[in-house]
């Protein structure tokens, strides 16, 4: 069954998870200068990839909750807490790594956000398999992400 959104919705939707992404970065305008000094582990990517990354994800994650948040399933809105939930820890990294530079404080956050999009990914493919698999690119650069602040934080 193929479902057509309006293009209104589809923006408002998007536009949530980059919302959500661009305040708080807000709370952390010392990356930069942070990302340049830190001791950071091998792989870690040049600074310019993080915002072209983080933009396409904030893209896909809101394509998949305005997949959700247009469904009929009973179990929409257990799936769109955890989503709510994921963007919260998600808004909650950036200044803890960045701003006060609590390294392992961030890598539990990075965890348990981890894990709650694992759960949103899982809820969402019950829902709607698109939207779940929207997700998957997201979980595979937050387990490359605690990778890199499990280095920094072991290095600095």
């Amino acid at each position: 069954m193929t479902k057509t959104f309006h293009l209104k919705k589809l923006a408002l939707c998007v536009a949530l998870p980059l919302a959500v992404g661009f305040a708080s970065s807000l709370l952390a305008p010392n990356t930069k200068e942070v990302y340049a000094e830190i001791i950071k582990p091998p792989l870690s990517p040049p600074p310019w990839v993080f915002p072209v990354a983080w933009t396409i994800l904030y893209v896909l994650m809101g394509i998949a909750f305005c997949i959700i948040k247009d469904s009929d399933s009973k179990n929409k809105n257990k799936a769109l807490r955890l989503f709510y939930l994921q963007l919260a820890l998600n808004f909650l990294w950036t200044p803890v790594f960045f701003t006060l530079q609590l390294y392992w404080v961030a890598m539990v956050i990075l965890l348990l956000l981890w894990a709650v999009v694992l759960l949103t990914t899982f809820r969402f493919r019950l829902i709607d398999a698109t939207a779940g698999n929207l997700l998957i690119p997201y979980l595979l650069w937050l387990s490359f992400a605690a990778y890199l602040n499990m280095g920094v934080a072991c290095l600095n």
